[in-house]
């Protein structure tokens, strides 16, 4: 059965889209068939996994506008069972275009129906904002996977976010839940890292991930050589957390069957 993760944050800066595409690289080398969503104005995932968004013909956008089915905008990848639904540069101003549509809440969810099936996971990076696109994902995805940086001001804005989770729950979709919280640019030696790490599990008892994403010059690079980084340096710390975690939510599905 297909399992649909949405990666949100409205706070900009918390490593979002580096685990989106991580995260989906990661579940793709463990024999999972995954499909990446970019439906984040910035194309970052898209880029991430070494497309040109400048060049992409129809992208998430097409789809938003209900101008294109997902078959046709879905490019696979050079990396192991990873397709990608790429954004273009026309993606930002798609709130504006739909924003009068009676379906504009439901688009991608529609879109996505038909070749769910393809896949045993749909990873989505949302752009860090709360709109009609986030919503979108939101609508579409069984559960939110939030990263939250071990920095000061971890935790800010993110009643926002779970306001717009429990909206969508009440409204739009009532089987989305909290997939779990990512603690990401974790240095173990600072005080106030132990400090975000105690504040975080507090707020989100039980739902805080069991592996932590490091600080890393080469997770830092990877993006510009449109790498996933278990595909640019298998060994770095950064690549074993990934894949640590894409072990982490397979493990957790089997248990919960």
């Amino acid at each position: 059965m297909t399992k649909i993760i949405t990666v949100a944050n409205q706070k900009g800066g918390v490593g979002k889209t580096t685990s989106a595409v991580n995260i989906a690289a990661g579940l793709g080398y463990y024999d999972k068939r995954v499909l990446l969503v970019d439906i984040d104005p910035q194309g970052n995932a898209t880029s991430g996994v070494g497309f040109d968004k400048r060049s992409i013909e129809k992208s998430t956008y097409e789809i938003l506008l209900g101008e294109a089915k997902a078959e046709e905008v879905i490019q696979h990848t050079k990396y192991k069972n990873l397709d990608l639904m790429p954004a273009g540069i026309d993606l930002a101003a798609v709130e504006f275009e739909i924003l009068d549509a009676s379906d504009r809440l439901q688009r991608l969810k529609k879109a996505l129906l038909p070749v769910k099936n393809n896949y045993d996971y749909i990873i989505i990076d949302c752009p860090p904002s709360l709109g009609i696109i986030t919503t979108n994902a939101l609508t579409a995805c069984d559960s939110v996977l939030v990263p939250i940086q071990c920095e000061y001001y971890a935790l800010e804005g993110l009643s926002q976010l779970m306001n717009s989770v429990r909206y969508v729950k009440r409204k739009l979709n009532e089987h989305i839940r909290i997939e779990g919280v990512l603690l990401t640019m974790y240095d173990g030696r600072l005080n106030l890292t132990q400090q975000v790490v105690s504040e975080v599990k507090q707020y989100f008892p039980k739902k805080v991930f069991g592996t932590v994403i490091p600080r890393g010059v080469r997770l830092s690079e990877a993006p510009s050589f449109g790498m996933p980084i278990m595909y640019y340096d298998k060994s770095c710390k950064g690549s074993e957390a990934y894949l640590g975690l894409a072990q982490e939510i397979i493990r957790k599905e089997i248990k919960n069957g």
